[in-house]
Parts: structure tokens; C-alpha cells; sequence
């Protein structure tokens, strides 16, 4: 990882850019394709993958749990050998830092083991704050023993694994889809079929279809579906040649970049073939009067002169919306993102920390309980973003730097988490 200074001033581009980059591959994508694949029948390669704190993560861990990964991060390659649960070890310690995929979708893989074995997953200050307990109901009425240790339904976790049984379960769609998601991988290793049933309003829908996309290219289908009923049927993944899309939320800065600024930026490697939700992200640039060309492998991005505010709700692509909220700064007319009240339970209750640092750049902010109403300024003041540890707090803010002089983005290191070369590809816009 590169070394980071405590604070990074932007330095404004001298004119709209015209830029092609090619952002690093997907987090989401990656640590679904780990499960998966440490499950799988076989070895399996991952091209295009990801290397960050988050992916580090999850990878640190499998090898704890007694997989073979080898990860060329120059390659963007990884390798691992699959089979998992057939030799668990038989007692593991955990440290999963601060990301949400790595905790839920490892809890619920471990719980597969019918090997025995008791393991704990804990992580960060914040993690201990964020939910994971209607995914440990969900797996307990499967057979499962995951317990939060102490009984407020966030880590530390521990599993108490002998394997699932099937059936049927329930769980709660809206605090987050990633519990739904690790049900869904792990249940081709439970004893019977299972049919799963979402309460609620499932948030995030996108994401829960990138999952079934990664269990299919593993050779496993899903019944049901509609976001509302899953079966799963006893099966077993196939170890496979996967390759890994670029990331579709990290890529949002790039194309928020060229809106901001009035240049034409290209994304290499995402295009009309994603299967990723967030390049919806380009259709709201759209309405606010950007032009976006598609195609097979690529999308380009050419800003407006004139950038319009919109009302829209954003919860199936709420990784976005922090992207959204800095080019709302520089519309005309108010800007309104509803329906991402889940977003609270993030790296940081980020509808609160966007509504603080959009104030100290001079906007005018309504924050609701399930989103923002925002006014944008007649004039951007010189601030110091606070980042509250939020990778995508500290990417998105950066962007305003690129029209406003002294735009200061303090603990810039946590772009580390999905994007570790963020500073040196925003730099070359310029």
C-alpha cells in the first residue's frame, strides 16, 4: 500500500479535462468471488482482482481458516484452492478491520462447516457498532450456533460451526442486502433445499443480483427469486477462470469529475455488458444534463455547462450517493436523495457526516432521517474535510478540489479500504 500523508490539499484543474483511466477492480465483485470460491469443487483464479484493506481482509482470513491463496497484487491475480469445510481447522480468531462484506459473508460461509470448530470475528470500534444480528437469526434457525458475544447483535461474533441444516429462512431487507447475500452463498452447502424469504423492503437489489451472477458463473442456480423468495437447492461450485470487473462505485468519481468540471472522462472496462448496479450512477448525470455514451467495455462521461439539481431515490445504488452530494454543490437548484436511510449503517453514518461536510463547504443542508435536501452554495468555502474514516467520504469530497481552491482532505489514507491509488489516478486528470 502507498504511504500516505495526514492531509492532502487539491490542487484545481487549469482546464476540463479529457481523460481515459481504468479504475481497479471491484470490491463487491472480489469478495463474493472469494467465497465462492474457497467453497468450490477445485482451485480457482480471479483475474482483475482487487487488492485492498478490504480485500486484504478477506484474504488474510480464508488463510486463517486453512485455504491455500496466493495473490499477486501486480497482476491483479489471485489464486485459491477451494474445498473448504472439507479440513477446517478447528479454531480461529478473526480481525475482519472495518468491512461489512468480510463479516457477514464469512459468518455465514463458516457456518457451513460441519467439521466442527468455533471461530470469532471481530473487528474496529465502528464495526462493533454495525449490524449483523438478522443474519445470525437467519443462520441459527438454519441449525446454526452464531452468537453476537455481547447480545446486541453486532461483533464480536462467534460460530460455533457443525454445518446447516436447510429449510426456511427469513430475513430483514432493510438495514443491508449483504446478509441476504451471504445466505445465499453459503446455502448450497446446507443438507436440504432452503427457501429464503425477504421481510421487509430489500435495499440494495442491484447487489443481491451480482451475487446470484457470481453463483451462476460458479455453476450454481437459484430458484424463486423477484427479491422476495429464494430456493436453494443442495449443490456444489465448480472452481473456475473468473474475471473481475472494474469497480463500478470507485469509477463514479471519475465520471462525477468530468460533470463537475465540464471535461469527457472514459472508463475503460466497464460498459453495457456490467452486471455492476451502480453504473446507474451515469443515467442521474444524465438528468442533470451530462452526455453519457455506452458501450460493450467502456462509458464516457462529457459535463454539462450548466449542471441541474435532482430528486431521486437512490437506494438501490446508495454507494453512490456521497458521489451524488458533492456534484450537487455545484448545480443549479436543489438536489434531493431519498430512500438511503441504510446508509447510517455504513463505515459511518454517512447521511450525517455528507450533511456536516457539505455545511463546511458553504451549502445549505436538510438532513432526514432516509436521505438529504441540498441547497447548493453561491460560493464554495476553503475547508477541511473531515473523512470520518470513510473511504468514500474522502474520494468524493477530493472532487470538489478540482473547481474550489482550498479543499483539504484530512486522513486521505482511508481510501485504502477499496482504492489505494486513488490520489495518483486523480492526479493525472490534470
Amino acid at each position: 500500500m502507498p504511504d500516505y500523508p495526514p492531509e492532502v490539499t487539491i490542487t484545481p484543474l487549469s482546464k476540463p479535462p479529457t481523460a481515459t483511466v481504468r479504475v481497479p477492480g471491484s470490491k463487491s465483485l472480489t469478495n463474493r468471488a472469494l467465497i465462492v470460491a474457497a467453497l468450490a469443487d477445485g482451485p480457482s483464479t480471479l483475474r482483475g482482482a482487487l487488492a485492498s484493506d478490504d480485500t486484504r481482509v478477506m484474504v488474510d482470513s480464508l488463510r486463517t481458516l486453512g485455504q491455500k491463496v496466493e495473490h499477486d497484487t501486480n497482476a491483479a491475480i489471485i489464486r485459491i484452492g477451494g474445498g473448504f469445510g472439507r479440513k477446517p481447522v478447528k479454531e480461529a480468531d478473526l480481525f475482519i478491520a472495518n468491512s461489512g462484506t468480510s463479516l457477514r459473508f464469512l459468518t455465514a460461509m463458516i457456518a457451513t462447516s460441519r467439521g466442527g470448530g468455533v471461530y470469532r470475528l471481530d473487528g474496529t470500534p465502528r464495526m462493533r457498532q454495525r449490524p449483523v444480528g438478522d443474519l445470525l437469526q437467519a443462520l441459527n434457525g438454519l441449525g446454526s450456533d452464531a452468537r453476537s458475544d455481547q447480545n446486541n447483535g453486532c461483533p464480536p461474533i462467534t460460530v460455533r460451526a457443525n454445518g446447516l441444516d436447510g429449510g426456511y429462512a427469513f430475513v430483514k431487507g432493510d438495514v443491508s442486502s449483504q446478509f441476504l447475500s451471504a445466505l445465499l452463498m453459503a446455502l448450497p452447502y446446507a443438507k436440504d433445499q432452503t427457501s429464503v424469504e425477504v421481510e421487509g423492503t430489500l435495499v440494495s437489489k442491484p447487489y443481491v443480483s451480482m451475487t446470484v451472477d457470481v453463483m451462476e458463473a460458479f455453476g450454481v442456480r437459484i430458484g424463486g427469486h423477484g427479491f422476495r423468495r429464494f430456493n436453494v437447492q443442495p449443490a456444489q461450485y465448480s472452481g473456475r477462470d473468473y474475471s473481475i470487473e472494474p469497480d463500478a462505485s470507485a469509477a463514479s468519481y471519475f465520471f462525477a469529475a468530468a460533470a463537475i468540471t465540464g471535461g469527457t472522462i472514459t472508463v475503460e472496462g466497464l460498459g453495457t455488458r456490467s452486471v455492476q448496479g451502480d453504473m446507474g450512477f451515469v443515467e442521474i448525470l444524465e438528468h442533470m444534463g451530462c452526455t453519457v455514451e455506452r458501450r460493450k467495455d467502456s462509458t464516457t462521461v462529457t459535463g454539462a455547462g450548466q449542471l441541474r439539481g435532482v430528486d431521486v431515490d437512490m437506494n438501490a445504488i446508495s454507494d453512490t450517493v456521497m458521489t451524488l452530494a458533492v456534484v450537487a454543490l455545484f448545480s443549479k437548484g436543489i438536489t434531493r436523495i431519498r430512500n438511503v436511510g441504510h446508509i447510517r449503517h455504513k463505515e459511518t453514518d454517512r447521511i450525517f457526516a455528507l450533511a456536516a461536510e457539505l455545511r463546511h463547504l458553504g451549502a445549505t443542508v436538510d438532513e432526514q432521517p432516509d436521505g438529504l435536501i441540498i441547497f447548493p452554495p453561491d460560493r464554495l468555502a476553503r475547508a477541511n474535510i473531515h473523512t470520518y474514516d470513510d473511504h468514500r467520504m474522502a474520494m468524493s469530497f477530493a472532487l470538489a478540489g478540482l473547481k474550489k481552491e482550498g479543499v483539504t482532505i484530512l486522513d486521505p489514507g482511508c481510501v485504502a479500504k477499496t482504492y489505494p491509488d486513488f490520489w495518483e489516478d486523480l492526479a493525472k486528470l490534470a
